[in-house]
């Protein structure tokens, strides 16, 4: 489990549609934490659980690379 802030490149994530599927899926999983979105740099900053982030993310339908 690690826990912090993760920076994904989400290259899929491509509308507005996509930032709220991808807020919710992480919501649902890491509810209180900090998540924002640059979808002009597809990019979603996450405080949480990295893993469970990432599997929130890959079971909405979504792609996420992890940068830090």
């Amino acid at each position: 489990m690690m826990i912090g802030k993760t920076i994904f490149k989400i290259e899929d994530m491509t509308c507005g549609h996509c930032e709220k599927t991808v807020v919710k899926a992480l919501a649902e999983v890491l509810p209180g934490s900090a998540v924002t979105i640059d979808l002009a740099a597809r990019k979603a900053f996450v405080e949480g659980d990295a893993v469970l982030a990432e599997q929130a993310i890959r079971e909405a339908g979504y792609t996420p690379v992890r940068e830090i």
